[in-house]
């Protein structure tokens, strides 16, 4: 089975994008961030023709985030995290599919910091370590997949001294993603690719991608059952180098029977 997790930036006017990703990689199981449409303005029609069925979270103009299956529907198991019943933002879906349990996330951004902005990440990501923790000990393979608007480690970011006041390289932020993976996540990517300077995302300003100055802040994270299922973890760089493209590439894993 292959899970992806793409912030595609906006559905609707990257859809021809989404769907050649689509057809040409194929991937069984796709968590979408990003996007910045209402839940009547998601191209369900256009999916379905693609092969797959979907679940989705949006939001007029910004966040908004869904599931797609390859040859079916998948099963809703969670609609926002809890935690802050009057928090409105589109972040987070949660569905089965074919045995896997799926959380597609769009962590915040945070910026700037300090603020509002940053606060509401802070707590927010305090919302997923709690939620996670009643997810992590399941039977079942569990995936965390999605834009967590962190990078970990120096390793994950071009230029590490130039992003020491950012909301997505905070101590805070880099301590509560660590925090995660204590809980017994295995951070799929970094796993397979232990000392590669990897990345997912690459801005649209200043040639980012021509220099490959970029970020990685898309991540997988499986339980301990999905872990020892774990096969293969690759970024699909290519399709950063499309027309109209996301600033994002779509990140994927393959776990075997």
């Amino acid at each position: 089975m292959r899970i992806a997790t793409y912030n595609v930036n906006g559905v609707n006017g990257r859809l021809p994008v989404l769907l050649r990703w689509l057809a040409e990689s194929q991937p069984d199981v796709v968590c979408l961030q990003e996007l910045k449409a209402p839940d009547e303005k998601f191209p369900e029609a256009a999916i379905r023709d693609a092969g797959y069925g979907a679940v989705w979270h949006g939001q007029k103009s910004w966040n908004g985030v869904a599931i797609l299956a390859r040859g079916c529907d998948p099963v809703e198991t969670r609609r926002g995290l809890p935690g802050e019943p009057e928090d409105v933002q589109s972040r987070y879906l949660e569905a089965a599919v074919n045995g896997v349990l799926v959380g597609g996330l769009y962590l915040p951004n945070g910026n700037p910091k300090p603020g509002p902005k940053f606060d509401y990440k802070l707590r927010w990501f305090e919302r997923l370590i709690a939620h996670a923790e009643t997810l992590i000990g399941m039977d079942a393979p569990v995936v965390l997949a999605g834009d967590f608007n962190v990078m970990p480690t120096e390793l994950d970011v071009y230029k590490p001294e130039r992003w020491v006041d950012d909301a997505l390289f905070a101590p805070e932020v880099r301590e509560a993603y660590a925090r995660l993976l204590g809980q017994g996540w295995t951070d799929a990517l970094r796993t397979m690719h232990p000392d590669e300077r990897i990345y997912t995302f690459w801005d649209y300003f200043r040639n980012a991608w021509g220099r490959n100055a970029g970020l990685r802040i898309d991540h997988l994270l499986c339980n301990a059952p999905a872990a020892k299922r774990l096969k293969t973890a690759e970024v699909d760089r290519f399709v950063r180098d499309w027309e109209k493209t996301s600033d994002h590439a779509p990140v994927w894993i393959e776990l075997g029977a």
